[in-house]
């Protein structure tokens, strides 16, 4: 059986990064963001179930995702039907995924782990965090960022301490290399507890 690993962080708090030292260290990873771009691309599955209620959503063949910001602000039972749409075609990609893993350990990349409850999937979880004040600095670089939009992003998230308190690992990100090992030491202590996966 594979050892399911869910990854989650807030914003700002190096999860991308640490991701990707788990597949740098050979361990599959799903990636929900990833999942949903496609999905939105063309050609992706939530194009025409989403046009068919936002036409203006779509631009050039795919979902503009500036113009559904702007849809979910003006109307507040849209977020509520878009995800109705999304949701189902993410667990389907996520579940595709899984039922292809051969390795022992697969990682389930997912910022809103917790919110949504799937850290239920998941036989551990490993949170990626910050100070507060290093968070803050990291999204405020980011293009097109203001504190208005980190503030909101903010509302939408479980707070850092309570995702620590429910964490199986926490993963410091202040350093790669501080971050590189915390990835090899949980990936080992599964491992080990895990002898005959």
């Amino acid at each position: 059986m594979t050892y399911v690993l869910g990854l989650t962080g807030s914003i700002g708090m190096g999860k991308t990064a640490t991701a990707a030292l788990f597949a740098a260290a050979g361990l599959p990873v799903w990636d929900a963001d990833a999942a949903v771009h496609r999905l939105y691309g063309v050609g992706g599955a939530a194009v025409w179930p989403v046009a068919a209620l936002y036409p203006d959503a779509v631009r050039d063949g795919a979902l503009s995702r500036e113009r559904l910001r702007e849809i979910v602000a003006a109307d507040p039972v849209a977020l509520d039907r878009i995800e109705g749409i999304v949701h189902p075609l993410l667990a389907a990609d996520r579940a595709h995924f899984l039922a292809g893993v051969t390795e022992d350990i697969a990682v389930l990349d997912i910022p809103l782990l917790f919110e949504t409850g799937l850290d239920k999937l998941c036989d551990g979880v490993a949170v990626v965090s910050a100070p507060p004040e290093v968070q803050r600095a990291r999204v405020l670089a980011r293009p097109g960022m203001d504190e208005a939009r980190l503030t909101h992003l903010l509302s939408r998230q479980m707070p850092d301490s309570e995702k620590r308190a429910r964490a199986t690992w926490v993963i410091e990100t202040l350093t790669p290399d501080s971050a590189r090992d915390r990835v090899a030491d949980i990936i080992r202590a599964i491992r080990k507890d895990r002898p005959d996966a």
